[in-house]
Parts: structure tokens; C-alpha cells; sequence
């Protein structure tokens, strides 16, 4: 079997997103020149940009997934976005708040902490 191009991006991530859409579909599917042009951004158009690659008996299959249009699944969605739980709800078990287990001490250390590595480099 050899690897096919199916698709070239100018940004890794779009290939990245291409690419995880085929494999949750079951299409083994491989990035091409990402690092090169991570490295060399602005020829990315001049080198090709980064290639989306899956084997060839895959090429059909993987084709008419990426042509597919899912926009319709985001209208169905609600339009409102959920409502803030209140104080109870978000309580466990115990009645702890997240914000209850760090204390302000620990807060302030941790954040002088980063401050001083900032300022020592």
C-alpha cells in the first residue's frame, strides 16, 4: 500500500482537524511536512504547505467523509448557553467548595514563585 495526498493546509492545525475527523471514522491518516513548516512558515505555500496523507485503498472512503457538510449538527444546538449551577448544586458531597482547598497562602506562594523565576531569568 502506499500514501496518498488528500488535502494540503497552510496551517498544521487544519490538518490536525482533518485529520482526527478520518481517524474517529477508522482511516489511518499521517501529517506530512508539519515540522517543516512549523519551522519555515512563510514558504509554506511555496513548499506545498503541510500534506494530509492516507493510504490508497482509503482514498475514496476518506474523500467523502472530509466532503461531508456537518454545519447543520451547530444549528441544532441550543442557541442559550446553560445556566450558571448555583452554589449547592456545584457543592460534593462533603459540602467543600473547589475554592475552599486552596487557601489564599498557597495561592500567593505559588504565584511569587513564578514571579520570582520570571524575574531571576
Amino acid at each position: 500500500m502506499t500514501w496518498v495526498t488528500i488535502g494540503h493546509y497552510s496551517l498544521p492545525f487544519e490538518a490536525h482537524l482533518d485529520r482526527s475527523r478520518l481517524e474517529s471514522e477508522g482511516i489511518t491518516a499521517i501529517i506530512a511536512d508539519e515540522h517543516t513548516i512549523n519551522m519555515q512558515w512563510m514558504l509554506s505555500d511555496a513548499l506545498g504547505g503541510v500534506r494530509l496523507r492516507v493510504q490508497d485503498d482509503q482514498l475514496y472512503k476518506a474523500r467523502k467523509i472530509l466532503e461531508e457538510d456537518r454545519s447543520g449538527l451547530l444549528e441544532s444546538l441550543p442557541s442559550q448557553a446553560p445556566e450558571v449551577m448555583d452554589s449547592e448544586s456545584q457543592q460534593g458531597d462533603d459540602g467543600l467548595h473547589l475554592s475552599s482547598l486552596t487557601s489564599k497562602r498557597r495561592k500567593r506562594g505559588f504565584f511569587a514563585t513564578l514571579l520570582a523565576l520570571f524575574i531571576g531569568t
